[in-house]
């Protein structure tokens, strides 16, 4: 399972990379990852006309996209449309961030799960 990582370098510039989940434990026809640690869980609607200028995440955290996908412009200008369905682990804290915007129109439910 690919999962997309919003990180920054030693200078503040966001990248995008993607991170493979490691499988800890397999059973019942299904994989498992290790626990991983969680703070909380947040439910998330964002209007589908939302164009977001640059900004850090406000933590580290798991995003994940219930019925809409989001795009996402790294410092370094790779842009990413993140999908519905997918998952992705933002950790551009500080710096200048990203630039986030509704894509399609769409309304988009997520789930955000703090992991700090």
């Amino acid at each position: 399972m690919r999962i997309h990582n919003l990180y920054e370098d030693e200078n503040g510039e966001s990248h995008f990379r993607d991170i493979e989940v490691e499988w800890d434990a397999e059973r019942n026809f299904s994989k498992y990852s290790a626990t991983l640690p969680a703070t909380g869980i947040i439910f998330r609607e964002t209007a589908g006309d939302y164009d977001l200028d640059w900004h850090p995440a406000p933590r580290r955290q798991y995003i994940v996209n219930l019925n809409a996908g989001a795009q996402l412009t790294a410092s370094d200008g790779e842009t990413r449309i993140v999908g519905a369905g997918e998952v992705i682990l933002v950790e551009d804290v500080s710096g200048k961030g990203h630039l986030s915007k509704a894509v399609g129109g769409q309304l988009r439910q997520s789930i955000f799960i703090p992991i700090e």
